[in-house]
């Protein structure tokens, strides 16, 4: 959750096969994407939404002729099923063998404003057998996003940066920001935006289910998908079957405090780090105990907020200031040999050293520049707004819940007050965002108030995006879910096949025997651990 949010992905061997695979999948985006308004009102499918057929096609000719594509009308606003309707992308991959079918898999994807159409074409590379062949993968844009009527706030590039430290003396800036954030928002998609809600997608999940003719339905939720699955289950507990949320979010710190826990996961996250590089002094001099390498480095952030620092360490700016430093080491704490290696590039740099040839680091950023000089760009992309992601991030988190305060001035103190308890990202974390100029939500948050007998929890020790103490929150949100927690696991998301988690994972799809109790693996090593893209990941 800078620049706008966007989506996680960990340069590891495994993580560049998802990538390559992402790639390939652009093709989905070959025709013009309409924009959805109120005033493109779509009528109702002949006898109800529930009704339509859809119509499969193969989604690109560059890709298998298996991987099939449909657009499904759903209601805008479910309390006004025959009112105006919106598109709905769907994509599938069906299971070769009938014979040994369970149902459909959903794959629910990231975010909030995470496309997922490309979803099956990814799985049925990594699910393993036995699993794969049980399920139909079901892929879907979810409202709002991609090809499912995408809709846009109209946003600058500043205009969509949201990690904003806290200052008194930027702080009027801030709040200009947010609340002309909030304005152009209403003005461009205000009809829309109320019901770009993570209780609409649920409903939409549900519409798959009954379009495809399904009594229950499986799911593969991860990151936000994690939530999207919780509501789900929830509000159709009748209707779920095996499901599987991976790198949980917290139902109960929906939305301010999923943002706020960044923050507070920080410190440890923080200590651990100064304990690894203080072992590793002899390698990179930063410090032979953790209060020296601590020292260390607020003595250069403080050097940079006097004099920014030129620095060629991709995803960074051009000159990096303090604020830069510690918004930074939010995200990139979490591995410290990766960290060590970056901070001890970006001290170099300070004092006018070349950059450190070999390590992580280097690797990192010659792996995205190769990326980022091969990677074709998606056909039909520049008909998609760049602030696309964005506008649904904002309608899901300032539109699920009003718990945002409203005042200004809670945010100046809560961020004032932040930044002395978590001085890396508590201002960031607490500071004036465009929820506070929102429209009231039209529906509260869904509580969580049902037995969730069917869902398996799995979560990494150490996740930058959703941190263990959010995982265990939606664990026990759910009452009679079981977790699997992934000891020393670093990285956004758990559930890959070379992770302990997989083995409990791939038992509960393959069979629907969940472990008789919550545990806690370790992988035999951390040596394919994922790690941070520069910039750092910004959405669930």
């Amino acid at each position: 959750m800078t620049k706008s949010p966007t989506s996680s992905k960990g340069i590891t061997s495994v993580r560049l096969k998802r990538f390559t695979l992402l790639l390939t999948a652009a093709g989905l985006m070959a025709t013009a994407v309409p924009m959805v308004s109120a005033t493109s009102a779509v009528a109702a499918p002949a006898g109800g939404y529930l009704s339509q057929k859809p119509d499969w096609q193969r989604c690109s000719p560059d890709q298998p002729a298996a991987f099939e594509c449909a657009t499904l009308k759903v209601p805008l606003d479910y309390q006004r099923p025959d009112g105006q309707m919106i598109d709905l992308a769907v994509s599938r991959i069906k299971t070769t063998d009938q014979a040994k079918r369970h149902g459909a898999l959903l794959l629910i994807p990231g975010g909030p404003g995470g496309d997922g159409l490309d979803g099956p074409l990814v799985e049925d590379n990594s699910l393993p057998r036995d699993v794969r062949e049980q399920y139909d993968l079901i892929g879907f844009d979810p409202r709002g996003v991609g090809k499912s009527s995408p809709i846009t706030c109209g946003l600058t590039g500043e205009e969509r940066n949201f990690q904003r430290p806290y200052r008194p003396e930027t702080f009027d800036s801030d709040v200009a920001w947010a609340k002309t954030v909030a304005e152009k928002c209403q003005a461009k998609a205000g009809d829309v935006l109320p019901y770009i809600t993570t209780r609409n997608e649920a409903r939409d999940i549900d519409t798959i289910r009954g379009v495809l003719g399904e009594q229950k339905l499986s799911a593969l939720g991860r990151s936000y998908g994690t939530y999207v699955g919780a509501v789900y289950s929830q509000m159709f507990a009748d209707r779920t079957d095996r499901f599987v949320l991976d790198s949980g979010v917290d139902p109960a710190r929906v939305w301010r405090g999923m943002q706020q826990v960044w923050a507070e996961q920080s410190v440890p996250d923080f200590d651990r780090w100064t304990k690894w590089a203080a072992e590793h002094n002899a390698e990179f001099g930063l410090g032979d105990s953790a209060k020296a390498v601590s020292d260390t480095f607020w003595a250069l952030v403080e050097r940079a907020d006097k004099e920014p620092i030129k620095f060629n360490g991709r995803g960074w700016p051009p000159e990096v200031t303090g604020d830069d430093i510690r918004r930074n080491a939010r995200g990139y704490a979490y591995y410290p040999q990766f960290f060590t290696e970056l901070f001890s590039a970006l001290k170099a740099a300070s004092e006018g050293k070349p950059l450190p040839s070999g390590g992580e680091a280097e690797k990192l950023q010659k792996a995205l520049t190769n990326h980022d000089q091969s990677a074709p760009a998606a056909p039909g992309a520049s008909e998609l707004p760049a602030d696309n992601g964005t506008a649904v991030w904002w309608s899901v988190v300032c539109g699920d819940t009003d718990t945002w305060p409203r005042d200004p001035g809670q945010y100046a103190k809560d961020a004032a007050r932040d930044k002395k308890t978590y001085p890396l990202f508590g201002d960031v974390s607490s500071n004036i965002k465009p929820c506070a100029f929102w429209h009231e939500p039209v529906e509260q948050a869904t509580p969580m108030d049902k037995e969730a007998k069917n869902v398996l929890i799995v979560q990494n020790e150490w996740d930058p995006q959703t941190p263990l103490t959010s995982g265990q929150g939606l664990h026990k949100a759910l009452k009679g879910s079981r977790m699997v927690t992934v000891a020393g696991g670093e990285g956004h998301i758990a559930y890959m096949q070379d992770s302990c988690a997989a083995a409990s994972v791939n038992k509960y799809l393959a069979t629907g025997e969940l472990p008789s109790e919550d545990g806690t693996c370790k992988n035999p090593s951390a040596a394919n651990e994922p790690k941070p893209v520069p910039n750092g990941p910004n959405r669930y």
